[in-house]
């Protein structure tokens, strides 16, 4: 591990779309955010909509009948690959806190991993969204020789003090719910509380002020019945943020979270070479694009404009294209209409 200690054959898990030309001429690997799995878009053997579904396929930007896409679920995480919720072949136990620590690099390495196990030597590019953008970096400083183009949508060279402060919180409410036991909780009864006002902290820096001010203004909900409750639900964004806590909260075990979330703060690309410009100069792409969003809180445009004037220094053709989202950092998840015609003309696919 990039930090010290090792996985005993640990298990990554990955999907496939597309067939693979030679050695990987045609193959495009994607890595995602903090929280999905490797299954972005459907397929026959999982018919189930993907956390991308409108970008992969047939027709689509990363278009199937031309590129082989590869998307891991990330080391550490709790959908297939080894992570803290998993078991540890030495001890039979849950890693729970004893899993090492967790960098974005380790994530990169994993996906070369894959990579080696498929067969894929060169790479027609790579593809990171949020979290995913940084461990692209990492990957591209580490193996430089296997991909000449990097697409980073909504990320950055490394984490601002605010998000850095907004996921700490998010990991010490976790922390402090009593079930979480000192990562030991039980995993029938995990920490839900915590999980679940994480979760709700997190939606106010995944979406913008200005989509919630359209959306849902100071619209009420539905009146109810709340005698002996001077706290209710009264406005339509709180109950948002609680469909949304639902939703998260089970279905993501908190030891990993703690974990993926840390190596998203501990992620820096100055620390490749001692400063930005030379982790910069490690990297031998030949093209890259930068996509930003404007109302973007987490990762803001100056900083993909940062990222865009560092790959110029080192990257003959790079692109910038800042987007006029109002879903803030989600956009990319949200608002295809708005990215694919990007995607589509950096992959010179679709008429989108």
């Amino acid at each position: 591990m990039h930090r010290g200690g090792f996985l005993e054959s640990p298990t990554i898990a990955y999907e496939t779309w597309g067939e693979l030309e030679g050695n990987g001429d045609n193959a495009v690997l994607l890595f995602g955010g903090l929280s999905p799995s490797a299954h972005a878009a459907s397929s026959p053997e999982n018919p189930a909509a993907g956390w991308w579904e409108d970008m992969i396929g047939s027709g689509l930007p990363l278009d199937t009948d031309r590129y082989f896409i590869i998307c891991i679920n990330s080391l550490g995480s709790c959908f297939g690959t080894t992570g803290p919720a998993s078991i540890d072949p030495l001890t039979g136990e849950r890693y729970r806190l004893h899993f090492p620590v967790l960098t974005l690099e380790d994530v990169a390495e994993a996906g070369y991993e894959v990579l080696q196990h498929l067969g894929v030597e060169k790479l027609y590019a790579i593809v990171g969204c949020s979290m995913g953008g940084m461990t692209g970096l990492g990957f591209c400083v580490r193996h430089p020789e296997i991909s000449e183009s990097l697409m980073a949508i909504s990320s950055a060279t490394r984490a601002l003090p605010f998000s850095i402060a907004v996921r700490s919180l998010q990991r010490e409410i976790i922390r402090r719910d009593p079930k979480w036991k000192g990562g030991d909780y039980d995993p029938a009864d995990p920490p839900v509380v915590g999980q679940r006002l994480a979760r709700k902290l997190g939606m106010m820096t995944y979406r913008s002020p200005e989509e919630w001010e359209q959306r849902f203004g100071r619209e009420r909900v539905t009146a109810e019945d709340h005698a002996g409750n001077p706290f209710y639900i009264d406005f339509e964004v709180e109950s948002y943020l609680e469909s949304r806590a639902d939703r998260f909260a089970g279905q993501f075990d908190p030891n990993c979270y703690l974990y993926l979330s840390r190596a998203s703060d501990l992620f820096d690309l100055a620390e490749h070479g001692g400063s930005l410009k030379s982790g910069f100069k490690r990297l031998r792409l030949k093209r890259a694009i930068v996509i930003g969003v404007r109302t973007d809180i987490l990762y803001p445009p100056h900083q993909q404009k940062e990222l865009a004037e560092g790959l110029s220094e080192v990257v003959d053709d790079v692109r910038y294209v800042p987007l006029d989202c109002i879903r803030g950092h989600d956009s990319f998840l949200v608002d295809m209409d708005a990215f694919r015609p990007v995607l589509c003309n950096f992959f010179d696919t679709c008429n989108c």
